[in-house]
Order: C-alpha cells, then structure tokens, then sequence
C-alpha cells in the first residue's frame, strides 16, 4: 500500500515505526486503508518483522478482546462496530429508491447492526430488491456508512423449522412449527428425515414453486425437551456452552471466599425465599426493627457475580452475547455456566456465599431513607418456597424461623407497601401460566399462578434495592444502565380512548397520564367479564421496556430512577450495575492469585464507552427471550389440550377481527382462533371501534371478554395453535360447505389451498 494516499493521517506519512505500533496507531490505519487490512498489511505498512510479528498478532488478540477491533471473514480487521473494506450484504429495505443493506454476518457483540445505503451503479438503479445478496466495498461518510456495489450474488438460502408429514403416493411435506404459516410445503429432499421427524430444511425454488431440503434431522418434536428445542432453534438462543468458558467457570469457583476484604453477615438470620422449582437462587433478604427510628434496617444480599464473571474473561464475552437466562418448562438455558448459576453463584442455605450487601434504612411511613454497598460473605439460613413462607407467616406451617427472620420481614415489609401504594404505581394483575411436567416431561397440567403476599413481599424488597442502585451510583455520577419504561405514546392512548368509549369508560387525553390514571379506569370496573380485556388493553397501550443508558424513569413503577440489580445470575445488566458499584464506590477485591484470572471486577473504559450498545443488545435478547418462552408455553399448552379435541370448553374472547375471532380456554390459556366462516349462514360485519363481529340478520354479537362455550377442533402442539368452533353449526357439522375451485370440488382446508372464508367484513 502507498504511503502517500490522500487522507493518511499525519503520523504515518513516510513514517518507519520502530516496534509495535500503538493502539490508536493501529486503529488509524485500519480506517484510512482504501483496501481490507490483515495482520500482513498492518506489519507491511509499519515495517514489522520477525519477532515483531508475532507481537503484533499478541497485540491484535488483545484489541479484539477490549473491543477495540474485530475480524471480518477472510481475516481483515477493521474497528469494532464498523463494516470492513469490502464484504457481503443483504438488502433488507428499500428507502426512497435508494435500498438499504445490512452485513450478512455480524460479529461485533453489544453493538447494534448497522443499515448502510447502497449506490447502485448508474444504468443499473432499481435491479436491487428486499433479499438480494451483494459483495460491496464499503466506506463510513459523516454519521453513517454506504456502499458500491461490487457484484450481485446467489441469494442465500431460508430455513425452515418443521415437522415431516407423510403425504399421498410417497410424498412428503414440510409442517411449520410457525403457528402463523398458512401453507405446508413440499419436500424435494427429504435425506435422513422419516414422516415425523422435526427438521431443519432449506427452502428452494420461487416465489411460485418453492420446496424444501432437509438440512438436519432434529428427532421426535414430542419427545421431553422438544418444544424447547423447537425455540431454541428458531430464536438462535445459544445453547450449548463454550469449552473455554466452563473450564474458566471452574477455575473462577476456586476463588475464596473469607471474610477478608468483606463484611461479615453470616451471624445473621437472611433467607432465600424463592418459587418451588426454582433453578438458581440469587438475592436473600433480612429485617430487624430500628427502636431509634420507628423504621427497620434491611439488607438485600445479591450473589456477588463479578466476583467470578471479570471483565475481558471468557466467561463476560458469553454473558453478553447471551444477555439474560432463558426460561422453558422443562429446561433453562442459563447465561452463566452451571457451575456457577446454580452452584457457586446461587445463594444455597448452609454455605458461605460471596455477596453484594445492599443496606437499607426504612423509615416509619416506608421511605427509604438511606442506603449502603458492601461486598459481604452470608451464610443463608434456609431456601424457602414461597407457599412455604406465606403458610408460616399465617399460622398453618410451623418454622423455626418465623420469630426471627420472617415476621420481622413481613412488618418491614407492610411499611414499603404503604409507601408503594402511596406511590400508585400501574397495577394489573395478570395471570401468569404454571405448567407442571413428569418425569417423562410430559404436561401433566397447566394453572394459574397463585399470588400470595410472599411475591409482593420479595418483590418490594427487591425494588426498594434497584432504586437504592441507581441513586447510588447517580451520586457519585456514574454510568450505568437504567431499566427504562417511558410513558405510553399519544397514538396509543387514543387507540384505548376509543376502545373504553365502546364500554361507555371515559378517558381524558387533557389530563396529565400517571399509572394511577390507568389504576382508577380499572376499579371503576365492575363487570368480572370484561375486567379481563379492559386490562389486557390498558397492558397494550404501554411501552416496552428497555435498558438504556440514559435516564427516563420508570412510568410502570412510578419511579424517577430504576436499574437492574438483584439478578446478576440472569441478566446481564445486573452484573453491569454491580460493576459500576464496585467501581463508584471503591469495593475492588485484591488481585486473585490464581493464574489467568482476570484482576479487575469493576467497569472498565471499554465497557463505559460500549454502554449504549450493550444496552441496545441486552434489550434485544431480553425480547428474543420473552418470545420464545412465550411460544413454548403455548407448544404445551396446545400438548395438554390436545387430548380434550372434540370436547366442549369454557372459553373467552381475546380479539376480534374480521376474519374471526380469537379466544382462549378458561383456566388454562393459549389463544386459538374461530374462523368467521363457521359461524354459521348468516353474514357477519366487522366493527372495527368496538371490535365487535355483529350478524346481519340475526344481530349475534362477538365481542373480546365475551365468555362462551366453544367445541376444540384442533391443537397443535408443534406449532402451539389451537382452533376453535361454535358447538352447533361449525364445521363438525354434517352440512359442511364445499367449495368448487378451479381443479374442481374440495374440502375446505384441504392441503395446498387456503381455506375459503365467505363473510369477510365489510369496510364501513
């Protein structure tokens, strides 16, 4: 390369650098090169030999792990969160008529994925579409990036997650575990697979004709772990767990943990008070009365995970690329190594734990007044499952600690939720799922979940801590990540003013919104049929949360400052906000003596100016788990519920649209739809305000919240779909409609063509 290109900075001019260039040398150059550097271009361009070389690769490794530079296929570097020189893009969107790329792969973690502009050659404008697939060189102009167009490639395959299903004359076809696929495909390649079989495959062909190819057999979709599986697969959660991060978790759980450099607590009663099947336990809690006060002083004892998981560690770079812990039924995928999540990091009764202590001061009317960080040793007293604890503080389980630990907490605890109401933060009570399991790990039930005082008592406690964590670190001006949920959006709160005015609920845009606002629309309802969806609406008219690094507040919560704290197990922003505590407030432990340990458990300056991104990717994972959990638990809710097909169940509706309405089993959950076309004879109109499907000549209604009875006519627990009929006049019917296309006759919802729906709602 030339040593005289335009816009080389300065310093490298005609430059011989005697040893290792510096960082910021390196960096400089990998920018300004016109070509895709290498470690041979950068030891070229700063006349590196011999030994020097080998340094230099040292040097390399070491910039990739501070997050300085990363490597594009074909062993280019280039800066992390930049683009290299020249590599594959795909066009994701089309702006104008200018498309808009995407990398095809993206490596740098916690940075978000940048969309970069495509020039098109002139002559050629327009022949790029959503899809296509392209070798560009790549250049960064003021805030953003664009790219030439060097040549237009094959366009990569889509995969396909499914079922095989045996057809007629030995054919095969492709089931799509998405619940949302219309339309089963044809395997042109069925390999290994038998009729069955869920499977990986790649879809071939056009728009028009298309078909599979079994890429990889995945086993039985009902065996134990399956509809797990099936997420896991499709979300690209990773699973299995690197080498080199469980032989560091071993090594990382051989660091001691004394009382040396620490606070004592292990004379003290502090209990773990958990679900029953809980998997890891990482934050306990204590009370005692403060006579001086009128208050109590409290201390919530979070597992000390940056002890263990160190900045630039192995085990850090798989904590973030994961983001959180993944919850199934009947697995977890776990963001830390075994060894430490539900070993040396989880709080267990009897053994010395390592922990960050967050003291707190209480006063008479719930305020916390005051609040201290310490890097402490505990020893619980005892795990105790939540209808444990709330059956010993009623009076129906005796425990040898309810003098204690657990009357002192649930006193201290009355004091916080005065304060709490006081503070009228959003309140909707919605039920959440329980599914239990056999050893088989077959669904033998699915329950709501029993909300006792035990839950509002250790979630109280643990939000008094993540207030105490970003007010702590906002005093010593502190970076960290907030945990942010802003105010609902204008668009969003006339959506629900419509919708409450077909229930004849006033709702004021004029007044200045507040969770209590939402709080007082619910008591005001009385109807137990309907309190269901009016709640359900008020949920969708809400933000989502997200971490950021800067500070927004918590509209749901009622709180001017919120961060994660009392999770660092499973969730990464957790372990960030113990990073900055320790940092903020001088808590560093000496440096361990075991080799290839890294010293440092604070925030580090990459991890500071990475900040936005992590928070960004930590926000993205957090939404990729939600999701898949979610389709799990409706895989095995469609499992229980299919051995009750043809039954009659107690159903609700959850929404109405006018191809249908949706609904779900009372009790149990998973939505399922009722084709308007088995609604019977009659033609039915689509209010779109009340959200309501009114018949034409009988004037039979179909509104959300209506309770109902409805005949189960599928569930699928591989795609975790369920459908529904009316008891009398659905498709069951003798009388079944049929429909004459243009191959002739067939059954409505025959393979390869869509379902005839005859009374579409009309636009009004």
């Amino acid at each position: 390369m030339s040593s005289c290109e335009p816009n080389r900075p300065q310093q490298l001019k005609n430059a011989k650098i005697l040893g290792l260039p510096t960082r910021e040398q390196i960096l400089a150059f990998i920018q300004s090169s016109n070509e895709p550097a290498g470690k041979r271009e950068i030891a070229r361009e700063f006349g590196l030999r011999g030994n020097e070389k080998i340094a230099l690769k040292a040097l390399l490794k070491d910039m990739t792990d501070e997050g300085l530079v990363d490597m594009a296929p074909g062993r280019a570097f280039h800066k992390m969160g930049g683009v290299p020189k020249v590599t594959v893009l795909k066009i994701v969107g089309i702006d104008g008529n200018q498309p808009v790329a995407v990398p095809e792969h993206w490596e740098a973690e916690g940075i978000p994925i940048p969309k970069i502009r495509v020039v098109e050659a002139k002559g050629k404008r327009g022949a790029l579409g959503i899809g296509d697939r392209i070798l560009a060189r790549t250049e960064e102009r003021g805030n953003g990036w664009t790219a030439h167009v060097m040549k237009k490639l094959a366009k990569g395959s889509e995969q396909i997650l499914g079922v095989v299903e045996g057809g007629d004359n030995g054919r095969f076809w492709l089931k799509s575990v998405d619940k949302k696929a219309r339309f089963d495909t044809p395997i042109g390649d069925i390999a290994d697979a038998k009729a069955g079989d869920l499977v990986l495959a790649e879809l071939t062909g056009n728009t028009q004709r298309k078909s599979a190819r079994v890429t990889q057999v995945l086993g039985d979709p009902f065996a134990p772990k399956s509809f797990s599986l099936i997420a896991i697969h499709k979300y690209g959660i990773p699973f299995e767990m690197p080498e080199n991060a469980e032989v560091e978790a071993a090594l990382v759980s051989r660091l001691p943990v004394t009382a040396d450099h620490r606070e004592d607590l292990r004379h003290l009663p502090i209990i773990a008070i958990d679900p029953r099947d809980a998997r890891d336990f990482d934050d306990a809690i204590w009370a005692a009365p403060n006579a001086e006060t009128g208050g109590f002083d409290a201390i919530v004892a979070i597992a000390d995970v940056s002890y263990y998981v160190r900045p630039g560690s192995a085990l850090d770079r798989e904590a973030v690329k994961r983001g959180n812990s993944v919850y199934f039924p009947d697995l977890v995928v776990p963001m830390l190594p075994h060894a430490l999540s539900s070993d040396k990091c989880s709080l267990r009764a009897g053994e010395d734990r390592a922990v960050i202590a967050c003291h707190l001061a209480i006063g008479k009317t719930g305020q916390v007044t005051s609040w201290r960080f310490a890097r402490a040793v505990a020893r619980i007293s005892a795990n105790i499952p939540y209808p444990d604890a709330q059956a010993a503080i009623d009076g129906k389980m005796e425990s040898a600690l309810l003098e204690t630990a657990l009357k002192p907490l649930w006193a201290c605890w009355r004091l916080l939720a005065r304060a709490r109401s006081k503070r009228a933060p959003l309140e909707l009570n919605l039920p959440e799922k329980r599914i239990t399991l056999d050893e088989q790990g077959r669904v033998t039930g699915v329950a709501e979940r029993e909300q006792l005082e035990a839950h509002r008592l250790v979630e109280d406690f643990m939000i008094a801590a993540n207030v105490a964590a970003a007010k702590a670190l906002e005093a010593k001006k502190s970076p960290l990540i907030y945990r942010a949920h802003e105010p609902p959006s204008r668009e969003k709160l006339v959506a629900l003013k419509e919708y409450l005015q077909t229930f004849d609920i006033d709702f004021a845009l004029g007044q200045v919104i507040k969770p209590e606002t939402f709080n007082m629309i619910l008591s005001k309802v009385i109807d137990e049929e309907i309190r269901p969806q009016i709640m359900e609406a008020v949920l969708r008219s809400q933000t989502q949360a997200y971490y950021g690094p800067t500070n927004v507040g918590h509209f749901g919560l009622s709180l001017g400052s919120y961060a994660h704290f009392t999770s660092p197990i499973r969730r990464y922003a957790d372990l960030i906000v113990h990073r900055a505590l320790v940092s903020a407030y001088g808590l560093e432990m000496p440096k361990p003596r075991l080799n290839d340990v890294e010293p440092m458990t604070g925030l580090t300056e990459v991890a500071v100016a990475k900040l936005a991104a992590t928070a960004e990717a930590i926000s993205r994972t957090e939404r990729r788990a939600m999701e898949a959990e979610r389709e799990t638990t409706d895989r095995y809710i469609a499992a229980y519920l299919s051995a009750h097909v043809g039954e009659i169940v107690q159903a609700r509706i959850t929404g109405v649209q006018n191809f249908g309405f949706f609904a779900t089993v009372e009790g149990v959950g998973g939505d399922g739809l009722v084709p308007v076309s088995t609604l019977g004879k009659d033609y039915f109109h689509y209010d779109e305000a009340s959200q309501t499907l009114i018949g034409e000549k009988t004037r039979q209604e179909f509104r959300p919240g209506m309770k109902l009875e409805l005949r189960l006519a599928e569930a699928n627990p591989v795609s975790g779909s369920l459908r529904f009929e009316l008891p009398e006049g659905g498709s069951y019917a003798s009388d079944r409609p049929r429909h004459k296309g243009k191959a002739g006759k067939f059954d409505i919802g025959k393979r390869g063509r869509p379902q005839n729906i005859r009374h579409q709602g009309k636009r009004r």
